[in-house]
């Protein structure tokens, strides 16, 4: 006679979950052990580490045949977090766990050899699908308990082992574990870096707030040390703050990354990221053998910074395109298909050419026409197009360096850039997803973005006597909008026309 029990579980597909049905069923007394319902890897080995895991927790590990089924059977598993269900399935079907709660609770966890519990990946969505779900509650490994109670109304159960869990099972008192969602989230981090740090350089300081205010993405372009780095890093201390739905928005792909550092609960500061050059389509894009989100989706609600851009392969910046398109990555796969978020802001920096000094009035460029060329053609035409500022960094002059004055801080910007983005959104209201002007398509550009003569003769001036592309005319408008919003100007006057001209030094380049 066989021996049955079902336990509940959850994974991970994209950013959300789904839940995971474990059911174990013992039989005859040859010693095997079979997982069904299409386990990869990690999940393949479970077996190992469970039985390890069950005899040095002192319970009696059955010499029977066991079948360890994971429903629904037509989605890859994989990971680690099925050790802890498998472990209790297997000891409720032998009868040393009690059966009655295991309907009330989603049961995820790794298992050490003995027995006690390391943390999972991807508790935050596993959490937020409970909510939804007829369980009451999750039992998972203590360190995760924080990211579960971002989830509200939600009895978080945290274990220490396998002993702890059976204890729970069978009828040990425990209290669930709350947090104030709204507390953790006031008590964020704020940034330590700061613009007023910055010595010089008030123009590109003025061109990150336009960019910041209006969500454009923005390439600085300047000398080695002209302080390029120094600036993107800023970036985030002046986008507004983030509110709490963004924050686990974010929070959900970093989880699912497993990029949460240790009992962190959520991530309420807009992301940085700064990939190098070397990085692989995938680790940028998102994917491997088993998906996962890439950089673009890590800079979900921040900022994603790529600095020396030409040095990227040509193909890892094609595929950023469909991101900085439609703010969603997908995945295909010949099983699945997976998007995840990716709105992010675009900072990129790089040289004016190879050696770094074309633009460098005290140092003399080493380089020939034709090498400038090909280096500034690695960037490619569709890529730039999506980049509404370009603007010049150039080095700094020691004076600049040696003053004591300091410039203007984050805080203040921010206050600027908080106020034009009210401004956009109340212009918006009626517009669907549209939250920021760089987010403007052509229908709406012509809708409100509109010029008087002088404005108009302005541009007509720009696009004839600087060469400038047809595409460059609707991101000028768009910045040129940005502009009055920060100026708190309801139309667009010819000054922030001709600032927003100003912005598209690559397009001058492209012409050498």
């Amino acid at each position: 006679m066989g021996m049955f029990s079902k336990v509940l579980s959850a994974a991970v597909l994209g950013i959300d979950a789904y839940i995971v049905k474990v059911e174990a069923h013992l039989e005859s007394n040859t010693p095997k052990f079979f997982t069904v319902g299409m386990p990869e890897g990690a999940v393949r080995e479970s077996n190992h580490r469970v039985q390890a895991a069950v005899k040095n927790s002192g319970f009696r590990f059955p010499i029977k045949k066991i079948t360890i089924n994971l429903a629904p059977a037509d989605v890859k598993k994989e990971g680690t977090a099925f050790d802890l269900p498998i472990a209790i399935g297997i000891l409720a079907a032998n009868g040393q766990v009690n059966v009655e709660k295991l309907e009330d609770y989603i049961i995820i966890g790794e298992l050490s050899l003995d027995g006690s519990l390391r943390p999972a990946k991807g508790v935050l969505p596993i959490a937020a699908q409970i909510v939804k779900s007829p369980a009451k509650g999750i039992i998972l490994p203590a360190e995760n308990a924080k990211e579960a109670a971002m989830a509200r109304d939600l009895d978080v159960l945290p274990m220490h082992s396998l002993m702890d869990t059976v204890a729970f099972l069978n009828g040990e008192a425990r209290e669930p574990f709350h947090i104030d969602v709204n507390q953790v989230f006031a008590q964020r981090r704020h940034y330590q870096l700061d613009f007023q740090d910055v010595k010089g350089q008030e123009h590109v300081k003025r061109a990150l707030e336009v960019a910041a205010a209006g969500g454009h993405n923005i390439i600085m372009i300047g000398p080695p040390g002209s302080g390029k780095t120094m600036l993107a890093k800023r970036i985030p201390s002046i986008l507004p703050d983030m509110t709490l739905r963004e924050a686990l928005e974010t929070t959900k792909i970093h989880s699912v990354a497993g990029r949460l550092s240790s009992g962190e609960a959520l991530i309420a500061t807009r992301p940085f990221r700064a990939p190098h050059h070397t990085i692989s389509d995938a680790g940028l894009i998102g994917g491997g053998t088993i998906p996962k989100p890439g950089e673009v989706s890590l800079s979900h609600h921040g900022v994603l910074f790529l600095d020396e851009l030409p040095e990227f392969k040509k193909n890892v910046l094609e595929v950023m395109r469909q991101p900085l398109e439609d703010g969603t990555v997908t995945i295909s796969r010949a099983m699945l298909s997976l998007t995840y978020p990716a709105e992010f802001m675009l900072a990129a920096a790089m040289n004016p050419c190879p050696c770094g000094f074309y633009t460098d009035p005290n140092k003399e460029c080493t380089c020939s026409a034709p090498q400038v060329q090909r280096y500034l053609s690695r960037v490619s035409g569709p890529l730039l197009d999506r980049i509404d500022i370009h603007v010049d960094v150039p080095a700094v002059k020691y004076k600049e360096l040696s003053s004591t004055m300091t410039g203007e801080s984050s805080q203040k910007i921010r206050e600027r850039v908080e106020a034009a983005r009210q401004r956009q959104l109340r212009r918006f209201a009626d517009h669907g997803n549209l939250f920021c002007n760089a987010r403007m398509d052509s229908k709406e550009i012509r809708t409100f973005c509109k010029l008087d003569d002088q404005g108009h003769e302005l541009l007509k001036m720009a696009i004839t006597k600087l060469g400038l592309s047809a595409r460059a005319y609707d991101r000028i408008l768009k910045v040129s909008r940005t502009i009055a919003d920060l100026e708190e100007a309801d139309t667009i006057k010819p000054e922030f026309v001709s600032e927003a001209i100003q912005y598209r030094s690559l397009d001058r380049l492209d012409v050498i």
